[in-house]
């Protein structure tokens, strides 16, 4: 019998609320498939199941928040279930959900009666109160009855806009992630030796292919610069494979290269899911990923992989008008990659002198595992990279 615990969903998670079960006992779960849902600090996250198998117990009820690496459920692994398949099996304690359930099929769920607790998922909950939609005039479609996100949407697409609430300035959820950030980076700076290398590197090539390519594509197919400074660090580490790695009191090379992206949360906060093999994708799977994936962290729908899987990550403040940044390292990973905005300087070219488009790299590095000349190495391939961008 495997047990599933409660995911670690980031290094400066302790404990996390389950807010429902994707899946009830006798419930069959594949490798990879979504079992729950898991408020963090930081975001709701769906949390995959990594043991294929058959849910044979519910150990926590729903809104119920325990800590990191408590068993949440009882899994019958394949191998299990096919041992058992040729015996009577005695009846199990009562799970959570009633025993007697049958397969789950779609129903029309009831609305909740006024003055009885409603049972609603916290981004369902937020989401109502600012758009200003009764919760009990919600017809609730999710598991054991409670009102998801996707019941408020579809309650505000009918209601006439002009009845609408404005969006608070800040709520426990903005307070909680700044906390939760504060503990994170603290523990950062104050454990992790960093050091800093930066490069300034010639855009133009860049800039002019991408500007080329774009002319050739349609407005929603069109590439963003970023999307090149993803594939760049992704491929820049296959040739230093040591800043591809964790730092668990040993160094622990990561077989996969996955660039977690630092996104601003509407009110404030970051979170950094990651972009999986990066360096294997094209730029166009990149380039759609990377929508998907900054839309869906700021709706709070992320993957427990996507949380966790990053093995480094890249700060990109170019937008946003910095010039460069120094970025403190994610634990427990070893680097940090940060981009400013691109400007113009004088350079020599050929032995001429003019205006050339350059942006400033900085490598924030663990010097418990990095040493100058392995990062001066990365930097100068992801120089080199970005001087053949039709090769990404």
């Amino acid at each position: 019998m495997a047990e599933f615990l409660m995911p670690i969903l980031g290094a400066d998670m302790t404990e996390g609320k389950l807010v429902s079960w994707r899946k009830q006992p006798g419930d069959r779960v594949e490798r990879g498939e979504i079992i729950a849902e898991v408020e963090t600090d930081k975001a709701n996250v769906e949390v995959e199941c990594y043991v294929p198998g058959v849910v044979e117990k519910l150990l926590i009820e729903e809104d119920t928040t325990v800590s990191v690496g408590t068993p949440i459920a009882f899994i019958k692994a394949d191998d299990e279930a096919a041992a058992a398949a040729a015996q009577p099996v005695a009846p199990s304690a009562a799970p959570i959900a009633p025993s007697s359930e049958g397969p789950r099929v779609a129903v029309e769920r009831p609305r909740a009666v006024p003055g009885e607790r409603v049972r609603v998922s916290p981004a369902a909950r937020q989401l109502a109160e600012q758009a200003g939609i009764d919760l009990t005039q919600i017809a609730a479609t999710g598991p054991g009855g409670r009102i998801t996100r996707e019941d408020v949407e579809a309650a505000i697409a009918v209601k006439p806009a002009a009845s609408q609430a404005p969006e608070p300035a800040a709520d426990e959820r903005q307070v909680r992630m700044r906390q939760a950030i504060a503990s994170s980076m603290s523990k950062s700076a104050r454990e992790i030796p960093h050091f800093h290398l930066t490069r300034e590197i010639d855009m133009h090539a860049a800039v002019e292919w991408l500007a080329a390519t774009n002319e050739k594509r349609s407005v929603a197919e069109r590439l963003i610069y970023a999307v090149l400074l993803i594939k760049s660090v992704a491929l820049a580490l296959l040739e230093t494979p040591d800043l591809n790695a964790e730092w668990q009191d040993r160094v622990v090379l990561k077989p996969e290269i996955n660039v977690g992206m630092a996104v601003s949360m509407r009110g404030g906060g970051l979170v950094a899911p990651a972009l999986l093999n990066a360096d294997k994708r094209t730029l166009e799977d990149l380039m759609a990923g990377f929508r998907d994936l900054v839309q869906r962290t700021r709706a709070g729908k992320l993957l427990g992989s996507e949380l966790t899987s990053g093995t480094v990550t890249i700060t990109n403040l170019g937008e946003l008008g910095a010039d460069s940044v120094y970025g403190i390292i994610y634990p427990h990973q070893v680097a940090l990659v940060g981009f400013g905005r691109i400007t113009d300087q004088v350079r020599v070219v050929d032995g001429l002198i003019g205006a050339r488009p350059v942006i400033v790299a900085t490598l924030s590095a663990d010097h418990r595992v990095v040493d100058g000349h392995l990062g001066s190495t990365f930097l100068a391939a992801l120089d080199r990279i970005l001087q053949e961008p039709d090769k990404l």
